[in-house]
């Protein structure tokens, strides 16, 4: 093989493990700060990527599961954005610290004041959520992103386990084994009532962030993949520049 061709195939080994790893996290994810134990509370961020490179996402609603309805559920306040909380009467009222709770959110909706998550960045916007059930391993959590060309992607179809996921999967959260204290290891704890504070009048959004966060296994992979690609792309222009000059001065090549 000629020392261009092996140049040429280093390159577009490395352009093609790029391709491959750039979309490996862009969706709409939820990941719990610590753990989300069964039967506890726990603080959750809801990541939301701008996957447009002439638009920026302007509005993220979140629909809280009706199957297993959550008495608290209070937005952190982000800066930029606006978050409304919306709330339904439940077929069966919950009980809550000895109290019967008749309603649950439904509904999250987050609305940017200004320009919202531009291109290249994603935003993360945390809510504390309990108690969470003790019947369940994980919560679905459908979103749909609003961008300013009033585009909209609904990110509702739930992975089923064994097959390969869908191209617009719904958040998903993991609970894992209820905590000796009862509050979960991220020990968010709500207010007495459970219901929540209605953060549809004080919710504004997290500062924007340039880099994928750390825990997420994904977006590791997602870097492995790019730092081999372009290495091994370097590796062989390297290699034939340096064929070419033995050439020029007459060397072996």
């Amino acid at each position: 093989m000629k020392l261009s061709r092996i140049a040429a195939v280093g390159a577009t080994a490395g352009i093609a493990a790029l391709a491959l790893a750039a979309p490996a996290s862009a969706h709409v994810s939820v990941q719990p700060e610590g753990t989300a134990a069964k039967g506890g509370y726990a603080v959750v961020d809801f990541k939301v990527p701008n996957e447009r490179d002439d638009a920026a996402t302007t509005k993220l609603e979140v629909t809280f599961p009706a199957d297993h309805p959550l008495a608290s559920v209070m937005p952190q306040p982000v800066p930029g954005w606006t978050a409304k909380v919306t709330k339904a009467k439940l077929d069966k009222p919950l009980e809550m610290h000895g109290k019967k709770i008749a309603e649950a959110v439904s509904k999250v909706t987050w609305t940017a004041d200004g320009d919202g998550i531009e291109p290249g960045f994603f935003q993360k916007f945390p809510v504390s959520v309990g108690t969470l059930p003790e019947d369940a391993d994980e919560l679905v959590f459908k979103a749909v992103q609003t961008y300013s060309n009033k585009e909209v992607v609904r990110w509702i179809e739930v992975p089923q386990e064994g097959q390969e996921e869908p191209d617009n999967p719904a958040p998903v959260l993991t609970l894992t084994a209820p905590e000796a204290d009862g509050h979960g290891a991220s020990g968010a704890k709500a207010d007495s009532d459970g219901a929540g504070a209605d953060a549809g009048d004080t919710g504004k959004t997290a500062e924007t962030a340039a880099a994928p966060a750390s825990g997420d296994s994904s977006d590791t992979t997602a870097r492995v993949l790019g730092v081999v690609g372009i290495a091994v792309g370097v590796a062989g222009v390297a290699y034939a520049v340096l064929a070419g000059r033995r050439r020029s001065t007459g060397g072996p090549a």
